[in-house]
């Protein structure tokens, strides 16, 4: 295998520098010296090469050069600082199984050794072999690098045994292949994120814990590994830059309320968010939740961007206490391995995916029905045309504004998106607040550039400090994630699950259970039809799958079919849910003559190992007068 040519260039010039700092020529010099004076006949006139080859094997210089010209990749050996509930070790591991290394590049290795004082699970027994039990698993993002550690069992000291090999090196254009020298590393400042979920038995996901792991103390150590905190004064000194920075952006950002109270003081009651509180307790702009996030080959579409957001599960923060909504915007690593969250998750996310598709795409803050707080997203056409996303279901609106001044028409229809009020609106460069006269959405007028409609803040000022590597305290984006989940044998699974449901409930019932499998294969069109219609609000297919089972039916006899969709994979709760609507459980239920049964499950999988879920119980029967 030949190297390219930079690659072999930079290879020879390690190899340079390294003979340099052994001082091998000199060395070779003196053995030279030595040989010639012991070993060479006065009727000789020069030493061959083998002859000098096998002086300096004689004297081991060869085996020290080979030894010192072993890569071994920089180690992170390091310890998260104490905490009263959980921690989690790190140590270095001499050996690398099942990877290949380039010699040409700078790599961190970072090993979990186990975790420390998870209290809450002091009294939990040992899982027996075998047997499900919660797990703890550990995400970690660097620098366009995701990983995730094996799950292992829930206890007061988990067993965490994982190694990750974090690549390091830069990402601008022409230094991509080049190894990245001490200076260079010194310079990026990117942390390693590290987030921890706990997953119950159940499958539901629980946010643990997240955490920035300052990896470059391990520069200042020797032999590239360190147990310590060493505390380097560039560091300290680019943390210093980036609170001056985050100050002055404060600073900033009061004055600016201050002038957006004195336009009208009405101001003040609207929902005008500028600063959000993270899942680690920190403020942060809301600008910064926001990026420019290509989904590669993962989504090909934005409406499809849209229906995978909508089947990431939704959770409002937990509130503690009384009081109103608890305030919590997660950072977008937090959101994906944990698989839900609130609305302003979901929004800040599909913003980032419309953005990446080149839309003017902006976060609207503001509320719904009964003046609940909600977020969800607005896009700008160039015709002018203004669309709302809503995040949590996928649905799109066009928005068309009534004028106040106008008297009304005869009838005035409402309209169909569920928002009554905005505050403000924001992407990743841009933040307005709207001082329109009156919030309501239905007769606002989205002309951002309009500033006696809507007040902008300076776009250098949220450069300073939401421009990618504006500040150390901004975690980087990370990229998705493909599927790993089979979409074929996940519903097969589901769907045996729930025959044996179906036939347990209607025994108890005193039923009898007889199943038809070509009518539960004649239900798939009409579920793949239901995705499709909600990936690009086009229906589809309804009418060859109308035909079939006009078909299937004999006269005299009835059909009945019931869909529903859910966005988790666990058959018996979405069994429980489905006996709730009494049309449904009519159909499980079902009683008369020749009766037949069928279901079928269709699973439709997307990034993150996200699912859309859809299940349609169906039966047929000889119609009895």
């Amino acid at each position: 295998m030949s190297l390219p040519p930079e690659k072999a260039s930079e290879l020879k010039q390690l190899i340079q520098q390294q003979l340099s700092k052994m001082d091998v020529h000199g060395r070779i010099r003196e053995i030279l010296a030595e040989t010639i004076r012991e070993e060479l006949a006065p009727d000789q006139q020069h030493l061959s090469t083998e002859d000098l080859i096998k002086a300096l094997r004689r004297r081991g210089i060869i085996d020290d050069v080979m030894k010192e010209l072993n890569f071994v990749p920089d180690s992170v050996d390091q310890e998260l600082p104490s905490s009263p509930k959980h921690a989690v070790g790190f140590d270095k591991q001499s050996t690398f199984k099942k990877t290949n290394i380039d010699p040409t590049r700078r790599y961190l290795y970072l090993q979990v050794l186990g975790g420390k004082a998870f209290l809450e699970h002091l009294q939990e027994p040992e899982p027996l072999p075998g047997q499900v039990c919660s797990t703890f698993t550990l995400c970690l993002h660097y620098r366009n690098q995701r990983f995730r550690s094996k799950p292992v069992p829930c206890a007061c000291e988990p067993d965490f045994h994982d190694g990750f090999l974090l690549e390091v090196h830069r990402e601008s254009l022409g230094d991509g292949t080049r190894m990245a020298d001490s200076t260079t590393m010194l310079s990026i400042s990117d942390p390693i994120h590290m987030v921890l979920i706990k997953t119950d038995i159940f499958g539901e996901t629980t946010l643990i814990a997240s955490y920035f792991l300052e990896w470059r103390s391990v520069l200042g150590s020797e032999n590239g590994v360190t147990s310590l905190t060493v505390e380097l004064m560039g560091l300290a000194l680019e943390r210093q830059k980036t609170a001056e920075k985050e100050r002055l952006f404060l600073v900033y950002a009061k004055q600016w309320w201050r002038e957006y109270l004195q336009i009208r003081p009405s101001h003040n009651s609207r929902l005008v968010k500028i600063f959000a509180q993270d899942e680690n307790g920190i403020n942060r702009p809301v600008c910064s939740y926001v990026k420019p996030l290509r989904a590669g080959r993962l989504l090909d579409t934005p409406r499809q961007a849209a229906r995978f957001v909508n089947v990431l599960g939704y959770e409002r923060a937990p509130v503690i206490g009384g009081g109103g909504k608890q305030e919590q915007w997660c950072t977008l690593l937090a959101f994906l391995c944990r698989n839900k969250g609130d609305c302003e998750d979901h929004a800040n996310l599909l913003c980032s995916l419309l953005l990446g598709y080149g839309l003017e795409a902006f976060v609207c803050v503001g509320t719904k029905a009964k003046g609940v707080p909600h977020a969800w997203v607005m896009t700008c056409g160039t015709d002018g045309t203004i669309t709302f996303w809503e995040s949590l279901t996928g649905h799109r609106y066009i928005h068309k504004p009534t004028n106040p001044d106008e008297p009304p028409p005869a009838e005035q229809p409402k309209p169909l998106y569920p928002y009554r009020t905005i505050g403000c609106v924001f992407n990743h460069q841009m933040f307005l607040g709207n001082c329109q006269p009156s919030d309501a959405v239905e007769t606002c007028v989205f002309d951002l550039n309009d500033e006696s409609k809507w007040k902008p803040m300076s776009e250098e000022a949220i450069k300073s400090v939401c421009a990618p590597g504006a500040t150390t305290s901004l975690p980087p984006f990370p990229p998705l994630c493909a599927s790993t989940i089979d979409a074929s044998v996940t519903s097969n699974e589901i769907e045996m699950q729930l025959r044996l449901l179906v036939s347990e409930h209607r025994k108890d019932l005193g039923l009898t259970t007889v199943w038809e499998d070509q009518l539960s294969y004649l239900l798939s069109p009409a579920l793949a039809s239901y995705e499709f219609e909600r990936t690009t609000s086009i229906s589809a297919g309804n009418e060859e799958f109308q035909d079939a089972i006009r078909r299937a039916v004999p006269d005299g006899h009835t059909f009945k079919g019931f869909p529903i969709h859910f966005v988790y994979r666990n058959a018996r709760r979405a069994f429980a849910t489905c006996l709730r609507s009494p049309f449904c459980e009519e159909i499980i239920c079902c009683r008369g003559d020749q009766v037949r049964l069928a279901v079928r499950v269709r699973v439709f999988t997307y990034p993150e190992s996200a699912c859309a879920v859809w299940i349609m119980f169906a039966c047929k029967y000889r119609s009895v007068l």
